[in-house]
């Protein structure tokens, strides 16, 4: 074997085992159940109660009844109490669990002393922050948004300082963050809302390993199209999924490392955006369809 064909076969054996491990990983988000194994009573060995924000409807709602539907008992807290009793009363009806409501409007100040107060005796095992806020539906520039002060500090206080806070009220169990597939790149005409969720996942994935030792799992859990009404209730398909289809596979990867896609769709979207986004000059492209 001349110099040569030698250097071609190894470059040929670094590309099968570079793409074969590639392919291997990925195998473990078609498998969940064998590579990522939960028994049935995983999540109430972690506590008695779950506690999930902005569960009145969307994604949060959707966490809220597939942790009870799991056994356990949850809070659930948003800004609005007649909604928040009518999700109570259906978990309640359809699983026979335990529902607390705390109404808190996160976008507001001075708010935590109250919750902290009211979870102080439950013995809480899962924490979902889940609750969050878009400026604007519609595509605008950042410097050009109403009442910009306003905006910014609603942002702050509801995607980035109740991460923090509510951290605070659970030392042992699962923290699962939700943050959002637009924080994987640059994303004009939304900045200020990506930016927050680059934050949940970096602040997810900094606190996994700071508390890795203790036994806690925080991950962050970063979905694409999802059919709520921050998304306009977009129409489902292969890519935007209904809220409860979405948190029954993404639940299935809670101990699957400190960031997730949720479902095998999004991971492969999540995979080729990261790819293909410098190519196409993912931001410029946005502008220019703009």
């Amino acid at each position: 074997m001349d110099l040569l064909e030698l250097i071609f076969t190894l470059l040929g054996a670094a590309v099968v085992v570079y793409y074969g491990g590639k392919l291997a990983l990925f195998s473990r988000m078609l498998f969940p159940k064998w590579y990522f194994p939960l028994s049935k009573t995983f999540f109430t060995s972690m506590g008695e109660w779950a506690v999930v924000t902005g569960a009145s409807e969307g994604i949060g709602r959707a966490y809220a009844f597939a942790l009870a539907d799991r056994g356990m008992n949850v809070v659930i807290m948003s800004r609005t109490k007649a909604t928040l009793e009518k999700v109570a009363e259906e978990i309640g009806e359809t699983t026979g669990r335990r529902v607390k409501v705390i109404v808190a409007d996160f976008s507001e100040e001075n708010i935590f002393r109250e919750i902290e107060e009211e979870l102080k005796d439950l013995n809480i095992g899962v924490l979902v922050n889940n609750v969050g806020v878009l400026p604007t539906f519609v595509p605008c520039k950042f410097l050009e948004s109403e009442e910009l002060d306003k905006t910014i500090t609603k942002v702050i206080n509801c995607n980035v300082k109740t991460l923090c806070k509510v951290r605070e009220f659970l030392n042992k169990g699962v923290i699962i963050n939700v943050a959002s597939g637009i924080a994987s790149f640059p994303f004009p005409l939304y900045t200020l809302y990506a930016a927050s969720k680059v934050f949940v996942e970096r602040f997810s994935q900094g606190l996994q390993a700071e508390y890795r030792d203790s036994g806690i799992i925080i991950q962050a859990v970063a979905p694409f199209g999802v059919s709520t009404r921050m998304a306009g209730f977009q129409k489902t398909n292969m890519v935007t999924l209904l809220p409860e289809y979405f948190v029954q596979k993404s639940l299935q990867y809670v101990r699957a490392g400190d960031k997730i896609n949720g479902t095998v769709c999004h991971t492969l979207l999540n995979s080729a955006l990261q790819k293909y986004s410098n190519i196409l000059n993912f931001p410029h492209f946005l502008m220019f369809i703009y």
